[in-house]
């Protein structure tokens, strides 16, 4: 049986720091859903985050405790909702091999 931690709104800790569009720091990031140079998806303690800008890299990636730094031209940063979609939880190959 698989015990589940039930999580408090208030025991959730994500940040979020862009500096000068070019660097933004995020804690709480879950997993990485999917990322090219204009858009990065993830999945932090928040709900879904989508960042989209140009030459967007990953500077740091570390999921064991959530930290995650892009760099590049950031242009849009927004939250969804803190549902992930079924379909968006899928592997790229279970998506291509239907």
């Amino acid at each position: 049986m698989e015990n589940k931690k039930e999580i408090k709104q208030e025991d959730v800790k994500s940040n979020l720091s862009l500096e000068n569009r070019k660097k933004l720091n995020l804690t709480g990031v879950i997993e990485v859903l999917s990322f090219d140079d204009e858009k990065i998806l993830l999945n932090t303690v928040l709900g879904m985050l989508t960042v989209k800008g140009e030459g967007l890299k990953m500077n740091k990636l570390d999921v064991q405790n959530g930290d995650v730094i892009i760099s590049g031209n950031v242009s849009y940063i927004v939250y969804s909702g803190s549902e992930i979609k079924k379909k968006q939880k899928q592997s790229l190959f279970s998506r291509l091999f239907k």
